[in-house]
């Protein structure tokens, strides 16, 4: 069969007939690679015809011979849920597996994705087979592995393969409901003309996988390595073709591990389980507020409490930050767990508006605990750590704050102001610090504080120990 040399671009998956340095469709520079010798018609599509997916356990074959139908006259009754055996997990998930999802779990090599699956393979229901593959470590290696995480299920499957189509073949025999494939990178098909963790054989695979869960109703999750950039390998599209989209977050220094769900078909999305790290594997902490303010040092300038949200969970987080004279011409600014560009906003906030000569000052933002905020309403809390370590001030012990800065230096209200005052109370907390424009939408929480600002001056008079 004819082939043909197609180039794609790794960042959005876009196909193009030749080379260029920019991707028109993304406008990415630099991410367009070759693929030689691919031939179109041999992907998944044959691969799953090979296995004839619709004939195992008497699924129903959705993709291939079905014909449009109403909306009104479709049944959900098939979109089964079952737990993982980990409540974090499930939460991501959105209350817990959907049989015949496509699951993918990215993460820096090293962060708990194998631990985290391999842990699920001992708490899943017994009633429901489970086939794990493995293309980076042998037999033995894998026993090890779960003797040393305490998994005592001992009817798992483990098969060691990277070949697609003996994967599926093994599939179709052994009819499993849960398959586990470690990893997605060392997958390839032998009727492609390229080496596995291209960006061809990802996509083939990939579609191999998802036409077999949809066929069958076969739940599969994928373990997904991630590049320099943090992104997941592969193409961009690799992310649109499957269900949920989970990443592992968390320094390898930290025992403690963010997993976040980045895209979920079934499911809000940016939910966060939080786990610790130990010598037998993930444990669940179950309280996430607790563990980010174990440690806080009392009467310290510098640092601050803020109440942020994580999909649907409160959660209270530390932020701390050090302002000091810059020696240099160019004053040195680093931010951790907040975006850059979003504190270098609120640092010329700080400066024109609340007064605070900080443009010649060395600045460094960190959230303890390696959580990475994209509630705005973390940004009255920012303001104040900075303007503590300024002024070598301490902010109030029992002062919890909250608020996203507008660049005129006012306080704009956030959303979900009950439940942040709910878990600053269960937390014991005695005031907050909230914006004007939110008075008359809260319920207070017996023996709370609350305190009105209407812009970041007042909040510095307010919370800073005079």
């Amino acid at each position: 069969m004819k082939t043909k040399t197609v180039f794609y671009c790794t960042e959005c998956g876009n196909e193009f007939p030749k080379w260029a340095g920019q991707c028109s469709a993304c406008s990415a520079w630099n991410t367009i690679v070759e693929q030689p010798g691919y031939t179109k018609p041999k992907t998944g599509t044959q691969a799953g015809r090979k296995v004839n997916t619709a004939s195992v356990r008497g699924g129903i074959n959705v993709f291939n011979g079905n014909k449009p139908q109403e909306l009104k006259n479709l049944d959900t009754t098939s979109e089964m849920r079952f737990s993982t055996g980990l409540k974090e997990l499930d939460r991501v998930l959105g209350g817990g597996a959907v049989s015949g999802s496509l699951v993918l779990v990215g993460g820096s090599p090293g962060i708990g994705k194998s631990t985290l699956l391999l842990q699920i393979c001992g708490l899943i229901d017994e009633k429901m087979k489970i086939l794990y593959v493995s293309g980076e470590e042998s037999e033995n290696q894998i026993k090890m592995r779960a003797e040393r995480l305490k998994v005592k299920r001992n009817d798992v499957l483990v098969y060691t393969e990277t070949e697609i189509t003996q994967i599926l073949d093994s599939a179709a025999q052994l009819e499993p409901a849960i398959i586990i494939i470690d990893s997605i990178q060392t997958l390839y098909n032998p009727e492609l003309n390229t080496s596995p963790g291209s960006v061809g054989q990802v996509k083939d695979c990939t579609m191999s996988l998802l036409r077999l869960s949809k066929d069958v109703g076969v739940t599969v999750f994928l373990v997904g390595h991630v590049n320099k950039e943090g992104a997941i390998a592969g193409p961009k599209v690799l992310e649109h073709m499957v269900d949920c989209v989970l990443y592992f977050e968390g320094e390898h220094s930290m025992n403690y591990r963010i997993l976040r769900a980045a895209k979920n078909r079934y499911g809000s999305t940016n939910e966060i389980g939080v786990f610790e790290m130990l010598d037998t594997g993930l444990v669940e902490v179950e309280n996430p507020s607790e563990m980010l303010l174990s440690g806080r040092p009392l009467n310290t300038p510098g640092t601050c409490v803020t109440c942020v949200i994580e999909g649907t969970r409160p959660i209270l987080a530390e932020i701390q930050a050090l302002v000091t004279p810059s020696s240099a011409n160019m004053p040195r600014r680093n931010s951790n767990g907040i975006e850059y560009n979003r504190a270098m906003m609120l640092l010329a906030v700080l400066q024109q508006r609340g007064g605070l000569r900080v443009g010649g000052c060395d600045a460094y933002i960190n959230v303890v605990g390696g959580l990475n905020i994209d509630d705005p309403g973390a940004d009255l809390a920012t303001v104040l750590a900075l303007a503590s370590s300024y002024k070598d001030k301490s902010i109030r012990d029992d002062i919890v704050v909250f608020g996203e800065i507008g660049l005129t230096g006012e306080l704009r209200q956030v959303a979900q102001v009950n439940e942040r005052l709910a878990e600053i109370t269960r937390l014991g907390f005695t005031a907050c610090i909230i914006p004007a424009r939110s008075k008359g939408k809260i319920q207070a929480p017996k023996g709370l504080e609350i305190i009105h600002v209407r812009n970041i001056n007042e909040a510095i008079k307010h919370a800073i120990k005079v």
